[in-house]
């Protein structure tokens, strides 16, 4: 079996019957490696280089032409025809309905899911990856501060907002671990550790969200996804 895309005349297959992945250990790349390993699907798994500009190559971009990591290409895409996709949350979705796991068939509990599934996508994401810019990388450097703490505010309040969720309930969904957990994990563990803001939201106030943060990873499938693509 040989894919006809060309991604692959850059990134070859090995084996080209699995769904393959194109990624790196990003907070939005964790979230399908944990995914493909708490699912149990067959991958392959090729380590897309920003840092050496690979995402803007074209084999990359015909694959995914916004430039961003992750995008997948299942071969047994629905009705059997292949599949390129990218998008995180997408992805989580259409992996979670091929799969048949961590996304409940109960309408009333899907669409809760995959609202708070927008929620990380919309507020989460954005919030915490410019709380890292300004207090990791180049912004760090600026003399005007106001950004940084915008940013680091509006973090700290959607921090509130998940921690209230979580009082009473293991997962955000309740008793069922599920993709919107999946989708929060990596932007958490990112925030308090590599962006090394722990201290400057606030994170220890926040104990619900503690809890399910080491709940989550203490899960042996997020702590092979996190270490997918990774070098």
């Amino acid at each position: 079996m040989t894919l006809d895309h060309p991604i692959f005349t850059r990134w070859p297959a090995r084996h080209p019957d699995r769904l393959q992945l194109f990624s790196l250990p990003t907070p939005n790349g964790v979230k399908v490696g944990i995914m493909l390993e708490e699912t149990g699907l067959a991958y392959e798994a090729h380590r897309i280089d920003i840092m050496a500009n690979e995402h803007h190559d074209p084999a990359f971009l015909a694959l995914n032409p916004n430039g961003k990591i992750p995008a997948i290409f299942d071969p047994d895409g629905p009705g059997g025809r292949p599949l390129a996709l990218f998008e995180s949350g997408a992805i989580l979705i259409y992996l979670a309905e091929k799969t048949g796991q961590l996304l409940s068939t109960d309408p009333v509990t899907r669409y809760e899911t995959i609202q708070w599934l927008m929620w990380q996508m919309g507020g989460v994401g954005p919030m915490f990856g410019q709380v890292g810019f300004f207090n990791k990388f180049a912004g760090k450097a600026y003399e005007d501060k106001r950004p940084r703490d915008r940013y680091v505010a509006e973090s700290a309040r959607l921090l509130g907002v998940l921690d209230q969720r979580l009082a009473g309930r293991d997962w955000v969904m309740g008793a069922e671990y599920s993709i919107a957990d999946i989708s929060l994990l990596g932007w958490v563990r990112n925030l308090i550790g590599f962006y090394e803001a722990r201290e400057l939201v606030g994170f220890d106030r926040f104990s619900h969200v503690e809890r399910w943060f080491e709940r989550g990873l203490a899960r042996p499938a997020v702590q092979r996804g996190l270490a997918v693509t990774a070098a």
